[in-house]
């Protein structure tokens, strides 16, 4: 087993749902120890998580700023290899750029940053650095999104001429409603979230879905907000036409205000000789739809599978693996990547992910503002 990777953890801690989730991830295949962190802006919290979770506190930094200065000062073979970002977005851009420019590698939480000209930018911090950076899209680390991609590009379903995206949640609800809260929650704030919330959080996912899957990229959008309240400036609920090439079209469709949805992340594409549909809260099925025959079910951990699904896949058939195991199967290509070893291009999200997402993003807002008009995505 080679040495384990050094990892830094920026923010994720508390009761943060992204915090456990990627902790355990770089757990699972036993590639990773958290090294050093910044688990919260207030030191003493910070010192009581690490201790709560068990985590020498010799490298546990008052700051970032702090965590690089110190860690530059250590050998090489001592200091941290990769930093996690799992702070709030307006963060993810300053924080980024500066690990890249001092030879650090990078996992970051998506959206990658708060606008399209600062992804640019990052990107070429990235390519002068070249250090491994990936983008933590979660859900392309399941096994059967994985054989979707696979079986797609082998040609199963021939022409694509249709997709439908649709990423539901219902958690806002209990904030939106009410002036006070949804003034005070950084998700709804653009200093913090950025120029957009329902889009940037959840349907940035559903376009990365479409494209990893499909091999196609978004070419034009037309997209409708709503904001549901005057005086919130952010969106909260939106619909998106999306145009992939000649007769080639969709939708994505977002909300964190469907009331009574969970995490309701699905995909369906149609070509010429079938589809494909799967679902997030049903992760381990993937259905092959045809006219012609009965509907396929593929499932995870058996050998009709991709190598890039059976990779994937840590237990025998039958043995439900979840969102945790997605997280880590992008842990461990980003472990392949930072040791020089070989892997699939769909084993992690990269920069180009992060500026396609980004320039979604603001292509969304720029139609719905400009009276939802189609706008052009650059290539």
């Amino acid at each position: 087993m080679p040495k384990k990777i050094r990892l830094g953890i920026l923010g994720g801690g508390g009761d943060s749902l992204i915090g456990v989730l990627h902790r355990v991830a770089a757990f699972i295949n036993d590639n990773y120890e958290i090294t050093g962190a910044v688990f919260n802006p207030d030191h003493d919290a910070n010192l009581a998580f690490a201790k709560e979770i068990d985590i020498p506190l010799n490298r546990i930094y008052k700051d970032f700023d702090t965590l690089v200065e110190e860690e530059l000062k250590l050998p090489e073979d001592e200091r941290i290899q990769v930093c996690s970002i799992l702070t709030p977005n307006f963060l993810h851009y300053p924080m980024a750029k500066k690990l890249l420019d001092n030879g650090f590698s990078v996992i970051c939480e998506k959206p990658m940053t708060t606008n399209l000209e600062e992804a640019k930018d990052l990107q070429k911090s990235h390519e002068r650095a070249g250090t491994v950076f990936a983008l933590t899209h979660t859900y392309t680390g399941y096994p059967m999104v994985r054989q979707m991609r696979e079986m797609i590009k082998s040609g199963a379903l021939g022409k694509i001429h249709k997709v439908d995206a649709v990423y539901y949640q219902g958690w806002i609800n209990t904030i939106i409603h009410d002036k006070e809260k949804r003034s005070s929650v950084w998700r709804l704030d653009p200093k913090k979230a950025g120029i957009s919330s329902c889009m940037a959080d959840i349907g940035v996912h559903a376009f990365n879905m479409i494209e990893y899957t499909t091999g196609l990229k978004v070419n034009e959008l037309l997209c409708d907000f709503n904001y549901l309240y005057e005086d919130n400036q952010m969106d909260v609920d939106g619909t998106v036409l999306i145009r992939l090439g000649d007769h080639v079209k969709g939708v994505i469709r977002g909300s964190q205000v469907a009331t009574g949805e969970e995490n309701g992340l699905a995909i369906s594409i149609y070509g010429e000789k079938g589809a494909f549909r799967w679902e997030q809260e049903r992760p381990n099925f993937l259905y092959k739809l045809s006219d012609t025959e009965p509907t396929q079910i593929y499932k995870p951990g058996h050998a009709y599978n991709s190598e890039l699904s059976l990779d994937g896949t840590k237990l025998p058939a039958g043995h439900p693996e979840g969102i945790f195991d997605s997280m880590a199967n992008i842990y461990k290509g980003v472990a392949k990547a930072i040791r020089g070893q070989e892997y699939n291009s769909g084993e992690f999200p990269t920069m180009t992910d992060g500026v396609r997402g980004m320039n979604f993003i603001e292509a969304t807002v720029d139609s719905h503002k400009n009276g939802n008009t189609w706008i052009a995505l650059e290539n």
